[in-house]
C-alpha cells in the first residue's frame, strides 16, 4: 500500500496546512473551509496523475489535436460533516465524477470520553463497479470512521482502485487502513502526517475537530 506524504516536498500546501492549524485564523470558519478545499484541489491534481489515460481526438476551429484525458470513472465520496469543504475541493478537479456521501460520526462510549463507537446512518451513492473510488476526509485519526464508510460504499459495488485521501492522518490511521483496506489497489494521501492521538482520540498537534472549524460547534 502505498502512502503519500505531501509535506515530505516543500509546496503551497504547506502555507494552507499551516493556516489552517493556527487558532487565530481557526476563528474565521470562510478562510478555514477555504484552505481545507484548497488542499483537495491540489490533492486531487496529485492523485490525477496515477490515473489511467486515453487519447481522444479534440476538434479545433484549426484541425483535429489529439489529447491524453483520463479514461478512468471516478466516483468522490466523503463522510458527513467534515468532510463536505474537502470533497468540494475534489469536486472542482475531477468535475465530471459520480458523488457519494455517508454519515459516519464518532460517539463516545464512556463518560471519560476516551473510548468511541462510530454509526453510520446515511448512504447516498451511485454504483462504484470498476471505478476508482476516492474518499476524502479531512482526519484520518483512528481509521475507524473511514473503514465503516468504506464497507457501506462496498454494497454498491467493488471499485478498481481506492485513494484514501486527507488533510492530517495519525499513525494509528494509517495502520488502520493498511488492516482493513486491500493493500494492492489502495493509496494513502495525506498534507502531513502528525506523531499521534491523544486520550480522546484526536490527532496531536492536528488543528482540532475539523467539522465544528468548518460549521460552528455541535451538540
Amino acid at each position: 500500500m502505498k502512502i503519500i506524504n505531501l509535506s515530505e516536498s516543500n509546496s503551497i500546501i504547506n502555507q494552507y496546512l499551516a493556516e489552517t492549524r493556527d487558532v487565530d485564523y481557526q476563528k474565521n470558519r470562510l478562510l478555514f473551509r477555504n484552505n481545507i478545499q484548497r488542499i483537495g484541489e491540489l490533492e486531487a491534481y496529485e492523485i490525477s496523475k496515477q490515473l489511467d489515460y486515453e487519447t481522444k481526438d479534440v476538434t479545433t476551429p484549426l484541425g483535429i489535436s489529439q489529447v491524453n484525458v483520463p479514461a478512468d470513472k471516478i466516483v468522490l465520496a466523503t463522510i458527513f460533516r467534515a468532510g463536505l469543504p474537502f470533497h468540494n475541493g475534489f469536486l472542482n478537479i475531477f468535475d465530471h465524477a459520480g458523488n457519494a456521501f455517508v454519515s459516519a460520526y464518532r460517539e463516545y462510549t464512556d463518560e471519560e470520553h476516551h473510548n468511541i463507537g462510530v454509526h453510520v446512518e446515511y448512504l447516498a451513492t451511485p454504483s462504484i463497479d470498476g471505478k476508482t473510488l476516492i474518499i476524502a476526509d479531512p482526519m484520518l485519526a483512528t481509521g475507524a470512521s473511514m473503514e465503516l464508510g468504506y464497507k457501506a460504499f462496498l454494497t454498491k459495488g467493488t471499485p478498481k482502485r481506492i485513494h484514501v485521501a486527507c488533510v492530517i492522518a495519525s499513525p494509528e490511521g494509517i495502520e488502520h487502513i493498511q488492516k482493513t483496506f486491500p493493500e494492492e489497489k489502495t493509496t494513502i494521501w495525506c498534507a502531513a502526517i502528525d506523531p499521534g492521538l491523544n486520550e480522546h482520540q484526536y490527532i496531536v498537534p492536528g488543528f482540532g475537530d475539523a467539522g465544528d472549524l468548518c460549521y460552528g460547534e455541535k451538540l
